[in-house]
């Protein structure tokens, strides 16, 4: 079957001929043909498509972000409760032809200083060093170019962050996917864990606070994790983006990099992004922490790919940022708040519930097949009452059309009775089955053994 190729994956287009199969490298296209590729999974914005309506008239002059007087989005994972002021400011400030002219540091010393303290918990040294990169998803790209060799394995877990395995996929390596659930309480298991290991498994990527549960390591599984992939060689990658807004007033989190002092962590590196704790995805800033040695690797193939520095002004930004307790305690109120409002939702809705309490971030799952309508289906239904939310297919397999991801940050309570009121709705549209057969063309013209698999959990729930 042919697929349709859009630039964008919300757009339409016609169909086009296949010229560029022979020149496309076999990384990209194992990326173009992964079901975790960009525009392979299904996103609220594919309901634009399945809506009939025109992309124009929803995102301004190209933007890509939903207007939140119009829109209750609890689908982008960005913070809405930032930026936080003191980082504008900041911004405002370090902007003149000082900051714009010269090409811009890896990090200013106070940057560098800061995210190693404040962030991975140890101070800089001859056995822990810190660098820039833009945003944690760039650096988990350049460790993985740095370590993997054609066929190497990364372990992940599924469900986890949708852009794991096509970092895997363009550095030549092979995604593992060690499956969550209730019975490991949505956390990476140790001993769990220990089944997926094999010859040829090079990186372990423990993303902690979990994207997209919001759950928790305990420090003995990160420390047994750390011996495990001490024992094999095994590099860790520690993704600690949504560790800045605590859930839980009795859950603590741990960066494995502050571990140091009850084991050895020089197999382990860090990375921490401002962009989801503190709203800040537009500056792209983020960090890499580890072994001087190792990050001196990493540093090395990211200006091979690069060459270029994270941006100074931006850089007085996330200074500024990470120095802000109020905000990080406003900010936490906030979300701690929007937690029960939409826990009340739930627990008000039949059907639908939450399969484990978020304890750390702004990220959460609801389970909706309990309601008769799969993930995807509600998902379109939501967006024509201007609500938007993430289906669980891009996040693995595990409750791929059970569960849907929302982000809890938003300020305002407008999205959250907007939520309340439309979604009994929503999931009466769903249930009719009116976008049934448009969902599943999605996943038809993917054309994967895991989009077929999709399209029949979706005809069984029907």
């Amino acid at each position: 079957m042919k697929k349709e190729r859009f630039v964008l994956g919300w757009q339409g287009g016609d169909k086009g001929p296949d010229t560029l199969t022979n020149i496309l490298s076999d990384r990209v296209r194992s990326v173009m043909e992964s079901p975790h590729g960009m525009w392979n999974y299904m996103t609220y914005r594919d309901a634009i498509n399945i809506l009939g309506l025109d992309p124009g008239d929803i995102y301004k002059e190209g933007r890509i972000d939903l207007d939140p007087k119009e829109w209750a989005d609890f689908g982008w994972m960005t913070c809405y409760a930032g930026p936080p002021e003191s980082a504008v400011e900041a911004m405002r400030r370090s902007t003149n032809e000082e900051n714009i002219n010269p090409y811009s540091p890896d990090l200013i010393n106070p940057l560098r200083d800061a995210c190693a303290e404040t962030k991975f918990g140890r101070k800089r040294g001859s056995d822990f060093e810190v660098i820039g990169v833009e945003g944690s998803q760039a650096g988990i790209s350049y460790t993985l170019q740095t370590v993997l060799n054609p066929g190497d394995e990364v372990i992940i877990t599924d469900p986890g962050y949708f852009h794991f395995e096509s970092s895997i996929l363009m550095a030549g390596g092979r995604a593992l996917r060690v499956p969550l659930d209730s019975e490991c309480g949505f956390r990476l298991k140790p001993e769990r864990l220990e089944e997926y290991i094999t010859p040829r498994t090079k990186v372990i990527i423990v993303c902690d606070p979990l994207n997209p549960f919001g759950t928790v390591q305990s420090k003995e599984e990160l420390l047994k994790i750390i011996e495990i992939a001490s024992k094999n060689d095994i590099i860790v990658i520690n993704d600690i983006t949504h560790d800045t807004q605590q859930i839980d007033p009795e859950t603590n989190h741990y960066p494995m990099s502050a571990l140091h002092t009850e084991t050895n962590t020089d197999n382990v590196i860090s990375t921490f992004s401002v962009s989801h704790g503190y709203g800040m995805a537009g500056v792209r800033i983020g960090f890499l922490g580890g072994h001087p040695e190792l990050i001196r690797a990493c540093l090395i193939a990211k200006t091979s790919l690069t060459r270029l520095n994270t941006n100074l002004i931006a850089q007085y930004g996330a200074l500024s940022a990470l120095n802000d307790t109020e905000y990080v305690r406003k900010s936490q109120d906030r979300i701690r708040r929007n937690y029960s409002l939409i826990k009340e939702i739930i627990d008000g809705t039949e059907g639908i519930v939450i399969p484990v309490e978020p304890k750390y971030g702004f990220s959460m799952v609801i389970d909706v097949s309990g309601a008769g309508v799969s993930a995807q289906e509600l998902t379109v239904a939501l967006f024509k009452y201007n609500i938007a939310v993430y289906p669980g297919d891009g996040l693995g397999s595990v409750g791929a059309t059970r569960f849907i991801r929302l982000n809890i940050s938003r300020p305002d309570l407008w999205a959250f009775e907007h939520f309340k009121e439309n979604l009994p709705k929503a999931i009466s549209d769903a249930k009719s089955g009116m976008y049934r057969d448009k969902v599943i063309e999605f996943f038809r013209q993917r054309d994967t053994e895991r989009a077929r698999m999709i399209v029949e959990q979706i005809k069984r729930i029907a």
